[in-house]
């Protein structure tokens, strides 16, 4: 356990070099403050169109819409860095057959050098959070977060933040067979649970398969008992049959039968490879 320790805080550390060490500290500051300010911007040009073509303005909606979006960051940061470890190794620094032969977990290694995506998320969607508290008040934006659900707001985040990690590497795994295509990989996929996984819009408005598609996949849940935590109001999600506790409990299944699969499929993924001679072959291209 010492080693997977030492391999993670290692591999964290460098993700968080390679992310921060583009330009100055203080020009990465004002990039990280910038960037999800400017994505909430978009969100209330998109909700004063859809108000304007109705007519009738629907704070909760946006409320809904906002904290999905604000979430949704992780997803989107989480599942391109674990997407983008073997391929950076690989086919940009060509470093990965001197990690690969390293007295390490690679498994370990990934989820560590996806972690640091997840320190710099935080920042993201905290600030996305404070600047819809503070100054979208007057568009419906209301946030509660009592003592007493504390301890269940961080355990739904840490949850949600490890299936993420787990579907991440089960994905990722498909990169060890890969030439430089994952960037596409790493996009279609958030575009799928951004539609499904009800960040935009509840469950009940998709045709009844969505909604069978969108039950299936983990993150629902985690956007269902996050919004549940963070809003005075509920919205019909099509969830509203289960408690928090059982919510809970099915994000908590996802998250084990996932890692699982993860680890199963990185397995099989590094097995191809090693068996094609792929490990640190680079495309060229």
């Amino acid at each position: 356990m010492s080693t997977y320790w030492r391999t993670f805080k290692t591999a964290a550390w460098l993700g968080w070099q390679m992310d921060s060490n583009w330009t100055e500290p203080w020009l990465f500051v004002i990039y990280s403050i910038v960037k999800p300010v400017a994505g909430a911007f978009i969100l209330i040009f998109m909700y004063v169109v859809i108000w304007s073509i109705n007519g009738i303005p629907d704070p909760h909606s946006f409320a809904f819409l906002y904290i999905g979006n604000a979430f949704f960051i992780f997803v989107g940061s989480t599942l391109l860095g674990t997407f983008q470890v073997i391929q950076s190794d690989r086919e940009w620094y060509q470093t990965i057959r001197y990690v690969y032969i390293s007295p390490i977990s690679y498994y370990v290694y990934i989820l560590g050098r996806a972690f640091s995506k997840i320190v710099v998320s935080v920042f993201a969607v905290l600030i996305t959070l404070a600047f819809g508290v503070f100054l979208l008040g007057s568009y419906g934006v209301q946030m509660q977060l009592s003592l007493d659900r504390l301890p269940l707001f961080f355990v739904s985040l840490a949850l949600g933040l490890f299936v993420l990690l787990a579907i991440g590497i089960t994905l990722g795994a498909a990169t060890f067979l890969m030439a430089r295509h994952s960037q596409t990989l790493a996009e279609a996929v958030p575009g799928v649970f951004y539609v499904f996984c009800g960040v935009l819009f509840p469950l009940t408005i998709l045709p009844s398969w969505g909604q069978a598609i969108g039950e299936a996949i983990p993150l629902t849940y985690w956007f269902e008992i996050t919004r549940r935590i963070l809003l005075p109001f509920q919205l019909n999600t099509g969830l509203a049959g289960f408690d928090d506790l059982e919510i809970l409990a099915f994000l908590l299944v996802s998250t084990v039968i996932f890692f699982g699969l993860s680890i199963g499929v990185f397995k099989l993924g590094e097995y191809l490879a090693r068996r094609a001679g792929k490990i640190d072959m680079t495309t060229s291209y």
